[in-house]
């Protein structure tokens, strides 16, 4: 319980909006700073290593300083500069999640100690200089969590691939308080294919089973699914704005600044091209799993592990994910300039 108690304390000390006015370079930079050679060594990675790619979702090793590696200081550094790089809900959805290993170890009849289930078993890892011009990033990871950034001139650039995930997907055990992290995420879901009218289904529908998992797992690069199911032109005036409620809950866990630049891009490539798809059960309490997709936007939510209550959700920028459209930009602009 000790664990479990320092990670309240922590998450309390990070008040809102703490180091969101700070330059994320100087907070990263800082956190580098305050560990040791050997913490650092572990924490720090050229931005160029294939380790930026190795993200995952499930309890395994890892590479990077875990919060359990760090002291209250440094944690609290470490912590703030996620919670600059997410929204208040993104955060308090990771903050969350992290306290559901707890939850894991009650519904597991793990002991108090164990460090399977250990919401202070998550990893920071720091890719590249955040003190140079040049693009850098950050990741932060550990059991139903992956959330990668890179940044340039002290500005997200990009957040992707970013996964978040609930299990139990509702809390119901005994002596615990019922909760549910990514209710609206579901919630919306359900609204939305529920508005739909028979043929719209008949559309929209591409699976009567959900798929096992995301589809995309924790592939290196994502890719548009077929098939894409109903268009948002498909839709009429209420269901759009279902949908749209939809996709801000998830654009909106992000950084405001990223969070508006991202609805930005999403606009400009067509939110005609967004398409809807459903595959499993049109009610709760059996499998099920959405997508929203466009040429450059895969979102997945799948709800079918633990008798459909695990969730598992993630958000793939197809022409940017790990900064690639940028790395791409800037490498073509120093090629011209040699």
């Amino acid at each position: 319980m000790r664990a479990v108690t320092v990670l309240l304390v922590l998450l309390i000390n990070v008040l809102p909006g703490c180091g969101q006015n700070r330059p994320l370079a100087t907070q990263a930079a800082e956190f580098l700073s305050m560990l040791d050679d050997s913490l650092a060594a572990k924490a720090y990675y050229p931005f160029d290593d294939e380790e930026r790619f190795n993200w995952h979702f499930v309890p395994r090793s890892r590479n990077g300083v875990s919060l359990n590696d760090l002291n209250e200081e440094q944690r609290q550094a470490a912590l703030s500069l996620l919670r600059a790089s997410l929204s208040e809900q993104g955060y308090r959805k990771a903050r969350d999640i992290m306290a559901l290993e707890n939850v894991l170890r009650k519904v597991e009849n793990r002991p108090d100690n164990d460090t399977y289930r250990d919401p202070l078993n998550y990893y920071f890892t720091i890719f590249g200089d955040p003190k140079s011009n040049s693009v850098w990033g950050w990741r932060f990871e550990g059991h139903h969590i992956s959330v990668n950034f890179s940044s340039r001139k002290n500005e997200i650039v990009s957040s992707t691939p970013s996964f978040m995930g609930s299990n139990p997907g509702i809390v119901r055990h005994p002596g615990l308080p019922q909760q549910q992290v990514l209710k609206r995420e579901t919630d919306l879901g359900f609204t939305l294919v529920n508005a739909l009218s028979i043929q719209q289904l008949r559309k929209a529908v591409i699976a009567d089973k959900a798929p096992d998992d995301i589809i995309t797992g924790n592939r290196r690069k994502a890719e548009l699914l077929e098939p894409r199911g109903l268009s948002f032109s498909e839709m009429n005036d209420q269901q759009q704005r279902i949908f749209m409620q939809l996709l801000n809950v998830y654009v909106r866990n992000y950084q405001f600044g990223f969070a508006r630049r991202l609805m930005e891009k999403i606009e400009k490539a067509g939110i005609e091209n967004l398409h809807f798809a459903w595959a499993g059960s049109l009610q709760p309490g059996a499998g099920h799993y959405y997508r929203i997709q466009s040429p450059m936007l895969l979102i997945e939510y799948d709800n079918t592990q633990n008798n459909a209550n695990h969730v598992h959700t993630v958000v793939r920028d197809l022409t940017n994910d790990f900064a690639e459209d940028i790395l791409r930009e800037h490498y073509e602009r120093e090629h011209r300039n040699d």
